[in-house]
């Protein structure tokens, strides 16, 4: 019998559950409503939980509130996405009510667990019902009415788990769109996964390892880029380290690894391939990310997606270097914004941002690289835009964790960062331009085209994989095989009696061509409407669409 459990054996529940994680975030990716190619629930909660876990790797204190603040620390510094953010709510929660406690009982652990959840529903600002925080109060409320009739915490843990796994079936009943897409919740299936591999730590069950001949679909190659001291950017010829996982299917091209490896090379340079009988794991630099990930798409699904800006990285590391021996200039107010492709990236440098962090739908950035990207500059305040409602909650604790005034204005999109940026008053006080620049983007249609990944149904429109998604402020309103039908429709939906000007923005994956002849037409149809066209180079989604 198990009746408390000390600093050791909360740090290894931690190393376990972050384990379990680890192995079965492919699966959790699988359960993303949305069949965009997105950040994925459970590659952020991975990351998220795998930096939490580092931390206390090597804590040695047999102390449970010592532990619980290393853990906490690295939870909060590495969440990325709404559901690693939400993560590290819970376990701050509950590692800051354990903190002055040396070793763990069963109402001491019960008591953290209802604390955590607090401590994340309070993070949120409309919680929502059918998700993680539902999983995380559910089974702290079977602990609660538990805990007197239990003397062993692996027991209660065991409870725990039972009813996660319980609560997490239930979520398609409290959220009709689980229902109708026939998923549960895939924030709660990652909490489900933790919770068994607390539970292994005090059973002493082991998690089986998968078999070593297969492909590891937990990680990517995590390719470290050493830049030689006298490279510049420019020296950069493929500039987007593209790694990717594809998961073969019936009915799709055949996989011949020889002829699959040329087709690759043509994309770039640096080429690796790496696969079993059901999936290949691809490393590529690449100037066309979302072309080599069309190309994939061929042979069946994508799993898996991570594409970094080696110019941006190789900036980074030449500050680091102090290669510039030019005093940085002292900036009054840092503007940064999440962002992904070149054109788009020049452009709202044009307009006033001064700091850009290469992210968006398919790599979140986290706490710590919203931090990072002015820890050693000398600024008065702070304003973060995240220009995408998955990483809104990391920006916002990067707030408050920064040492200068700072605020955040909660952009969804590269359209609504525009619109604000144009709001921005250099002169005016941060708790002025908050006010004009979420104002601003009240006002700001966002449409985006991209493929799906899978076939489904949302909101009574039939999807098939590789279909051309329009996407209106977040909804998928049409869906079809040439992507110029869904350029058509898209733009006419965005268009209404106020509308003065659309704004397009070209992606890799983007056709001039096929723009342009839409634009003709819809231009007559609409003569008291201005077009404009920029080539915004980003990935995942061909054309970005704004309506003001």
């Amino acid at each position: 019998m198990m009746e408390k459990i000390d600093g050791q054996q909360f740090r290894q529940m931690i190393l376990l559950g972050a384990n379990n994680l680890k192995k079965n975030a492919d699966y959790v990716d699988s359960l993303n409503v949305f069949p965009v190619p997105d950040g994925d629930t459970g590659t952020n909660m991975n990351l998220s939980m795998s930096s939490g876990a580092d931390e206390v790797k090597d804590v040695k204190s047999t102390h449970v509130g010592e532990v619980g603040k290393h853990f906490s620390r690295g939870l909060l510094m590495g969440a990325r996405g709404n559901s690693g953010v939400i993560l590290s709510q819970l376990f701050r929660g509950f590692s800051k009510h354990v903190e002055e406690v040396e070793t763990l009982d069963i109402h001491s652990f019960v008591e953290a667990l209802e604390a955590g959840v607090k401590t994340a529903y309070k993070a949120v600002m409309k919680p929502v019902e059918g998700t993680i925080l539902t999983v995380a109060k559910d089974s702290a409320q079977k602990a609660v009415d538990s805990v007197d009739s239990v003397t062993d915490i692996a027991e209660l843990i065991k409870i725990v788990v039972e009813e996660s796994k319980a609560s997490l079936k239930r979520t398609p009943d409290l959220l009709p769109v689980l229902k109708e897409v026939g998923v549960v919740d895939s924030g709660g299936q990652g909490l489900v996964y933790v919770y068994e591999g607390f539970l292994s730590a005090l059973t002493g069950e082991e998690i089986v390892e998968d078999e070593a001949d297969s492909v590891d679909t937990d990680e990517f190659i995590n390719d470290t880029h050493e830049f030689e001291e006298f490279m510049s950017a420019e020296d950069i010829t493929f500039g987007f380290c593209t790694e990717f996982m594809v998961r073969f299917e019936d009915g799709k091209k055949e996989f011949i690894e020889e002829d699959f490896r040329n087709d690759m090379d043509k994309f770039g340079d640096s080429l690796l391939v790496i696969n079993d009988d059901e999936i290949v794991k691809v490393h590529v630099h690449t100037e066309t990310p979302g072309k080599a990930l069309t190309y994939g798409a061929e042979y069946g699904e994508i799993i898996k997606i991570k594409v970094d800006n080696m110019r941006e990285q190789f900036r980074a590391i030449e500050d680091k270097r102090g290669k510039s021996n030019e005093k940085k200039e002292k900036i009054d107010t840092a503007i940064i914004a999440v962002s992904s492709g070149e054109g788009i990236n020049e452009m709202l440098k044009s307009i006033g941002v001064t700091h850009i962090i290469s992210g968006g739908q398919t790599m979140n950035p986290s706490t710590e690289d919203i931090i990072n990207i002015i820890k050693d500059e000398d600024v008065k305040e702070v304003i973060i835009m995240p220009n995408n409602k998955n990483i809104i909650m990391a920006a916002e604790q990067a707030q408050e964790l920064l040492e200068v005034p700072s605020i955040v204005i909660p952009t969804r999109s590269i359209p609504e960062c525009v619109s604000a940026m144009f709001a921005y008053t250099k002169d005016a006080s941060l708790e002025a331009n908050e006010d004009d620049m979420v104002e601003a983007i009240q006002h700001v249609k966002t449409g985006q085209i991209t493929y799906s990944v899978r076939d489904t149904k949302i909101d009574d429109i039939d999807i098939k994989k590789d279909q051309h998604m329009g996407i209106l402020d977040g909804k998928i309103i049409t869906s079809n095989d040439e992507g110029s039908e869904t350029l058509d429709v898209l733009i006419r939906k965005m268009i209404d009696e106020d509308t003065e000007i659309v704004t397009v923005f070209i992606g890799e994956d983007g056709n001039n061509d096929t723009l342009e002849s839409v634009l003709d037409k819809i231009e007559e149809e609409f003569e008291d409407v201005e077009f404009e066209v920029h080539d915004g180079k980003q990935p995942v989604y061909s054309y970005l669409i704004s309506a003001e």
